[in-house]
């Protein structure tokens, strides 16, 4: 198998919602929605999809049931240490909640948590010893 991740898909509560929050932090969602079923972002090199989280769960063939801590974080890396406070800001605004403000961190790098509106944790972090690239794509050190 090559190593490559193509698509994240999120189980949750109303497409809708959770496409106007994506959008709403000024991102494109994609033509394709699947009649309001499905929604997806073109991210560098990857696709983020949004879906039902019953509907997904089925799709899967495992119990929607649950909730709580899913063993999984979500991360967008920043250029700078500042814009990691503008994003959290953003994502708050958007209808997001801060789960962790922004501080500096054991790594030597800065961030801090949000959750979307059906709960999906997002770190916002800045790594000094990571390049963002032009086109948003992280370049990790050798």
């Amino acid at each position: 198998m090559e190593q490559r991740l193509s698509l994240v898909t999120l189980g949750v509560a109303d497409v809708a919602r959770a496409r106007a929050f994506y959008e709403a932090l000024g991102w494109t969602a994609s033509a394709i929605d699947g009649e309001g079923g499905v929604a997806f972002f073109q991210l560098p090199g990857m696709v983020l999809g949004l879906f039902g989280r019953e509907a997904l769960a089925e799709d899967a063939g495992v119990p929607a049931e649950g909730s709580g801590f899913s063993g999984i974080a979500l991360a967008y890396n920043t250029r700078s240490r500042g814009e990691v406070d503008e994003r959290l800001r953003e994502a708050e605004a958007a209808g997001g909640r801060i789960v962790k403000p922004a501080e500096q961190v054991f790594w030597g790098g800065y961030s801090g948590y949000f959750a979307d509106p059906d709960g999906h944790l997002w770190e916002v972090a800045w790594n000094p010893d990571f390049e963002i690239l032009a086109d948003g794509g992280m370049k990790l050190p050798r």
